[in-house]
């Protein structure tokens, strides 16, 4: 047995792994790189498979750092079925093809400018002028992908081979989540391989805390944040007290908070609307200005069972919108254009969480020189994206073809993360009886991941390590 890491390796996006087994190849996940242009190359080359010879995929969760890829892995060729929880079937039938639609928009955008800077030349070679750039993937190829999903139940073992069983257990991430539990092969033979996927934070809105995990003998386990502990729910919450009324009360800005569509807005929704309950801001003009978030809210709704009783009890069937002054979801992108000309007293949530992508873009163009605006960052940056260079300080940036002055506050809410901080993966690692045979600290950067996987050695004595990308590994 065979265990190959293709993404997530020491870095935090494009999380895939390639399993093999006495004739069996399996995928679990089959994610984009997320970050800069190197990303882009990344996301494009040739798969270190066959994608016809892969029997079937089993992703853990949604979010595009795991799922991205599939409608491409569809398009070369595999056929096979993807199997993954019924909540996470909902939510890619929004964000596969809201995925594609930007991968087709970036590749117009691209062809628009190459035909300006090339309207007087032409290949050197051929004489004629350069090929369009394609888009990674269309939205009628993230179409037919849905067709290949097999939605499972949590708790629930399936066997997608007749060697290979498995069991999705909820992660608390985000809606649909799931640590995968996987057993190849038969008899003595037989080896366990739990995937942790990405792991929620526990007592944190919305969602079930992760299910505990007694026994492997191969785990694989995240660590984007295993080199710290996040803020407090409390302090997190006193710090966006102070954002809001800062921003809103006192300087009468706006709020613009950057946010992933799936689980963020929703976290986000349901905060503002508690600290309305509680008397600690005042009710808010919120616009949720994304599609997908819209979809997504909608869709977690579908999915009350899923969710904890502080969010039934509070948020109900209405989505908490008593709460609010206003709560408009938009749709229109003409009214998402007219946000822009509000000079103050509105929230704007907005997608991509990383600012690398979609409407968020325009309302930080509008807002990140307004000193009495607040951009309020949810959630982790990585390397290479716009997001993190507002974390790390930048005083200019260039945006939409704009070169604008950094002026309006930032604040950074640590304590919303949708990842287990340190102490919690420790915690959640702590369940385990016995010792496996090995672990494979994968989902964080180099020196998060490699230190990570010395702490489990030092504290548990387990033999871990942190996989370079392709490494791979027999599994005995």
């Amino acid at each position: 047995m065979k265990l190959t890491f293709l993404g997530a390796a020491r870095e935090v996006t494009g999380s895939s792994y390639l399993v093999e087994a006495d004739g069996v190849r399996f995928l679990v996940d089959c994610g984009m790189f997320q970050g800069g242009r190197e990303t882009r190359a990344k996301n494009q080359r040739a798969f270190a498979f066959d994608p016809r010879t892969i029997d079937f995929v089993i992703l853990t969760h949604a979010h595009i750092d795991h799922s991205g890829l599939l409608p491409r892995l569809v398009a070369l060729g595999f056929r096979g079925r993807i199997h993954t929880t019924r909540a996470t079937c909902d939510l890619l039938a929004v964000m596969l093809p809201d995925s594609a639609h930007i991968q087709e928009k970036e590749a117009e955008y691209a062809n628009l400018d190459r035909f300006h800077k090339d309207m007087a030349r032409r290949d050197k070679k051929t004489g004629l002028p350069p090929r369009d750039i394609a888009p990674l993937y269309t939205v009628a190829q993230a179409l037919a992908s849905l067709k290949q999903l097999n939605p499972v139940g949590y708790d629930l073992e399936i066997a997608p081979h007749p060697q290979i069983r498995c069991t999705f257990r909820d992660a608390g991430h985000i809606l649909g989540s799931a640590i995968v539990e996987v057993w190849v092969g038969e008899g003595e033979r037989r080896r366990k391989i739990v995937f942790s996927g990405d792991l929620g934070q526990p007592a944190r809105p919305l969602l079930q805390d992760p299910t505990p995990i007694f026994e492997a003998d191969y785990l694989v386990v995240e660590s984007t944040y295993g080199n710290r502990d996040h803020k407090s729910m409390e302090a997190t919450q006193d710090e966006l007290v102070e954002a809001i009324n800062d921003t809103i009360e006192r300087k009468g800005g706006n709020v613009i908070i950057p946010a992933f569509a799936v689980g963020r807005t929703q976290d986000m929704l349901y905060l503002l609307a508690d600290l309305t309950r509680q008397g600690r801001i005042p009710k808010l003009t919120v616009f949720v200005d994304s599609p997908m978030a819209t979809a997504a809210t909608e869709i977690t709704y579908r999915h009350m069972a899923l969710l904890d009783a502080e969010t039934h009890a509070l948020m109900g069937r209405h989505g908490g919108a008593a709460h609010f002054r206003k709560l408009d979801f938009v749709e229109d992108v003409e009214e998402s254009k007219s946000l822009d000309r509000i000079t103050g007293g509105a929230v704007i949530i907005s997608a991509s969480g990383m600012c690398e992508a979609g409407r968020i873009r325009f309302h930080l163009r509008a807002n990140l020189a307004r000193r009495d605006s607040t951009i309020l960052i949810t959630g982790f940056q990585a390397a290479g994206t716009f997001g993190r260079r507002l974390v790390d300080g930048a005083k200019r940036v260039r945006l939409l073809g704009e070169d604008i002055p950094v002026r309006a506050d930032l604040y950074t809410l640590g304590g919303l993360s949708a990842h287990a901080d340190r102490s919690a993966l420790l915690a959640w690692l702590g369940h385990f009886r016995s010792k496996p045979r090995q672990v494979f600290v994968v989902h964080g950067e180099e020196t998060v991941a490699t230190g990570f996987a010395a702490d489990l050695h030092k504290q548990f004595g387990w033999d871990a390590m942190a996989p370079a990308p392709g490494h791979n590994v027999t599994l005995d």
